[in-house]
């Protein structure tokens, strides 16, 4: 895998904005340079009526559209997807069966049993995978119990998980029931990593809790973006310093995935689990993806042809496609990620994925995170100046890390006390949809797939109007 070519700036005061810069007018001009423009083209943006409507409408409601900063929840839907699904409802009802294994004349679909690998292969390129260490199947959190049904095997004293103090509530349970299983007390299995001033962690601090702990973890279980900050974590560097340790490490990339160049081959990522609602777009609860370094995946046979494989949650999907159907109960499985399914994957929710990839198919993760970059760096730019205004009663400010290289696209604002449900409200009224995380954080997400300038400029004046 090749290096990413992204040089991000330090911080958005290496970004140079003009005295103009607050203005609709520069936010337009910036829009009209933006290479990736036409991406948007490709999306569904609810109109301000379709927001606001609570009966069952198509969308075009009215031409003003809303402001949809909530990619990291949940991506819009891409015009591509009713394309998708009907092929695979025509397949269906045109073929039956033979769905599975006929290459039906003018589908934008493979054959259904081909449909996971053709969604794993879209998405290696995102994440920075071999194809054959990527998997499409089942959703998050089933995926991490999978995966750490066979990286998380505590012995004696080697029995503990590092974790963040503020884990996404799914992992945390998922974490807390793994060692519980084993036969483990949770609480004392269980590092927190608290965070240093400010909500975030520092690299420095993972990697001590990693030295002092070294004798007693079992596994380390970190996230690629943590979610309620927008913190990005040196992936690279932490995973070779447990490594060097002895350890084995997995990072939940729910939040990371489409949303930051990922190199997890070159960086020897043990595994990973992501989502594809949020950054992909493949719809709400679509199907997930997990990666499995190649070193894992290695399926070797002894001199009586007996597979010798690392131990897994086995299913029969998980079988060599050769062998699956032979129906005679000897396990074989597929070499790499694959080897990890268990179900008959749905071919519904394969069709969304494959339609969601498609839009990444024509674009690169890196040329993403360069808009990115610019869009959030504008975004804070214009807090900035906002905060000037209100003089020593800051009724905000900015959670997430300002040095570029330690984020992704989201800022999380959190507000003063008391502000959080008055300023979503009016951001609803005027067509905003941003995340919102009790007690007092907006998560703020412009996604370079289908966010502009212009919305970055109008959200902070409709924003700063709430506040007043």
């Amino acid at each position: 895998m090749s290096p990413s070519r992204v040089d991000a700036p330090a911080s958005v005061e290496d970004y140079q904005f003009p005295d103009n810069a607050h203005t609709l007018e520069y936010a337009r001009s910036q829009d009209e340079k933006d290479a990736l423009r036409h991406l948007r083209s490709q999306y569904i943006v609810p109109s301000k009526a379709n927001l606001k409507a609570r009966k069952l409408a198509k969308p075009g409601l009215s031409d003003d559209e809303g402001i949809y900063f909530c990619g990291n929840s949940l991506g819009l839907q891409p015009k591509a997807m009713q394309t998708y699904i009907q092929a695979q409802l025509d397949t269906w009802s045109s073929v039956a069966v033979q769905g599975h294994f006929v290459n039906v004349e003018d589908s934008p679909l493979p054959p259904w049993q081909h449909l996971a690998e053709t969604a794993a292969k879209s998405m290696a390129r995102v994440v920075g995978a071999l194809p054959e260490e990527v998997a499409a199947m089942n959703t998050l959190t089933i995926n991490l119990h999978l995966l750490m049904s066979s990286f998380y095997r505590p012995s004696g004293k080697k029995s503990k998980i590092l974790l963040e103090w503020k884990a996404f509530p799914s992992d945390h349970y998922a974490i807390e029931s793994q060692i519980r299983y084993h036969g483990y007390d949770a609480k004392e299995n269980m590092i927190l990593l608290e965070p240093d001033d400010d909500h975030t962690i520092s690299t420095e601090k993972i990697l001590k809790a990693i030295d002092d702990n070294a004798d007693e973890i079992a596994l380390v279980l970190l996230p690629g973006v943590q979610y309620y900050t927008g913190q990005l974590f040196e992936i690279q560097k932490i995973t070779a310093h447990a490594q060097s340790k002895g350890l084995t490490i997995g990072w939940d990339c729910a939040h990371a995935a489409g949303n930051v160049p990922l190199k997890l081959h070159d960086w020897n990522v043990d595994f990973a689990v992501w989502c594809t609602y949020k950054y992909m777009n493949a719809g709400p609860g679509a199907i997930g993806g997990a990666f499995v370094h190649q070193r894992h995946g290695k399926v070797e046979y002894d001199e009586n042809d007996k597979p010798m494989f690392m131990p897994r949650l086995a299913g029969w999907y998980g079988g060599d496609q050769q062998s699956r159907f032979k129906m005679d109960n000897n396990f074989r499985p597929i070499p790499g990620a694959g080897g990890w399914q268990c179900s008959n994957p749905s071919a519904i929710d394969l069709a969304a994925l494959n339609a969601a990839m498609s839009v990444f198919d024509q674009t690169s993760i890196d040329d993403l995170r360069q808009k990115s970059l610019r869009l959030t760096c504008y975004l804070e730019h214009l807090l900035d100046q906002a905060l000037q205004t209100f003089g020593d009663e800051a009724p905000f400010r900015v959670i997430t890390p300002r040095d570029t290289k330690q984020r992704g696209t989201q800022l999380c604002i959190l507000l003063k006390e008391g502000k959080l449900k008055p300023v979503s409200v009016a951001l609803e009224d005027e067509g905003v949809i941003c995340d919102k995380r009790e007690p007092g954080v907006i998560r703020v997400a412009p996604v370079a797939m289908y966010n502009t300038y212009e919305e970055v400029c109008h959200f902070v004046q409709i924003f700063v109007k709430a506040l007043r």
